[in-house]
């Protein structure tokens, strides 16, 4: 009968031991599963980023939801550059916790007594202009922290180092970042990302712990149509859109980012309705114009400096007054250094001072002026591991900046600075 056949060779089977197969042969039990390390932790990374020209209250036109996101996950606020508010000052000061009076970047074009032939250009790379002020990348490679920047104004100098007077060694010694990437404005907002990144993706002992990255398009569009207007404000867009994209790589990455995003300054509309022309009212054959527009600097010819100073000084209707470098108002911190010139003149926000009248229209905007002006605040927003969620703060000097930066970083406070850590000791968590 089938069943009882059947039933036999199931008693059969019982009776093999555990682990043979119907032939007999003994099968090995499964391997256990191999374990896996898990990847060593990453040790966070710092990045500072800077959106030139960026005031504080683009946050407010609802297209930049990813700065909006870090800065409700951090903190921000609307904070003050240092005179004069332009870029590579702002910029070198950021970096160095120094006013531009104590940098030797006093300008965005400078002439210094001592190279009486050169004229300093935002082109600039010699050292010599710049080595009055150690950058934090330079503080940190002495600390063995690996470092890496993409843009940032100055961060292309041998810092330290001096020109050679022969070839094929124009620059001798000096210090810069482990890895750096030189300027070029046709290097898209994407790719200024991937930079980063493939920096970012290295093994632990080659991949920077601090980063700089740099994007100026929002500064352009505010220059050729001013702040107001819609082309800024798409600008602002595509910046915040490069921004989601590092913190998407950032999170695939599962790498721990302190992201600490600045702007060096904001930006004022001008018109042709708000012009100043020096020559009507001074002799300009009797001075040089080191720089005009923002403001007025100018160096008096030989024997001519009591005509210049009796046709300058002072106010001059209720837009523009007039100083010798060494009565500048103290709130200012600036005069001090030789390479500002004997005497400048300042406008109100918004106000243009020139030598001659313009030959083009004078439309767009600018930036330059007080830095207290409410039209110069500069974008602040920190947001990381290392950083409370607290939301607005009051505003603070930038000099400030690289004190919080250092901290981030490891590094020690730094002596002699002109700012400190005062206004982030509360959102920090180490």
């Amino acid at each position: 009968m089938r069943w009882i056949a059947r039933a036999a060779i199931f008693a059969s089977l019982l009776s093999l031991p555990i682990g043979a197969g119907a032939q007999g042969q003994v099968v090995p039990p499964p391997s256990p599963p191999i374990a896996v390390p898990e990847a060593p932790a990453r040790a966070p990374v710092t990045i500072l980023v800077s959106i030139d020209g960026f005031r504080p209250d683009y946050l407010d036109r609802g297209v930049t939801p990813n700065l909006n996101a870090l800065a409700a996950a951090g903190i921000s606020a609307a904070m003050r550059p240092s005179y004069p508010s332009k870029t590579f000052p702002n910029h070198w000061t950021l970096v160095t916790g120094l006013r531009p009076d104590r940098t030797g970047i006093v300008a965005n074009k400078m002439l210094d007594a001592s190279r009486p032939d050169e004229t300093f250009t935002m082109a600039s790379d010699d050292p010599f202009w710049w080595n009055a002020a150690e950058p934090i990348w330079v503080t940190a490679e002495k600390a063995d922290i690996r470092t890496a920047t993409a843009f940032w104004p100055g961060s292309n100098v041998a810092w330290g180092g001096e020109r050679a007077r022969e070839w094929p060694n124009p620059m001798v010694g000096g210090t810069r970042p482990e890895d750096w990437a030189q300027f070029n404005q046709q290097i898209s907002n994407r790719q200024r990302v991937d930079i980063v990144v493939d920096w970012l993706r290295r093994p632990a002992e080659t991949r920077p712990r601090f980063v700089t990255l740099y994007f100026d398009e929002v500064d352009t569009a505010g220059h050729m149509f001013g702040p107001d207007d819609a082309r800024t404000t798409a600008a602002a867009a595509n910046v915040d859109k490069a921004i989601g994209r590092l913190r998407e790589q950032i999170a695939a990455l599962g790498q721990p980012v302190d992201l600490v995003i600045v702007a060096d300054h904001g930006m004022a509309p001008i018109s042709d309705d708000r012009v100043i022309v020096l020559s009507s009212f001074s002799d300009i054959a009797d001075y040089d114009v080191v720089e005009d527009g923002v403001y007025a600097s100018i160096n008096p010819k030989p024997g001519k400096t009591a005509a210049v100073e009796k046709a300058l000084l002072g106010r001059h209707g209720p837009h523009l007054a007039c100083y010798r470098k060494a009565e500048i108002p103290a709130r200012f911190h600036y005069g001090r250094n030789p390479r500002v010139p004997a005497i400048i003149c300042m406008p109100d926000a918004g106000w243009t001072v020139v030598a001659r009248a313009p030959k083009h229209k004078v439309e767009g905007g600018a930036h330059g002026y007080d830095n207290d002006a409410p039209e110069m605040r500069a974008l602040f927003v920190a947001s990381g591991p290392d950083i409370r969620p607290l939301g607005k703060i009051p505003t603070f000097d930038n000099v400030d900046v690289a004190p919080l930066l250092r901290d981030l970083i490891g590094l020690p406070p730094g002596q002699g600075l002109d700012g400190d850590d005062t206004p982030f000791r509360e959102a920090l968590r180490k």
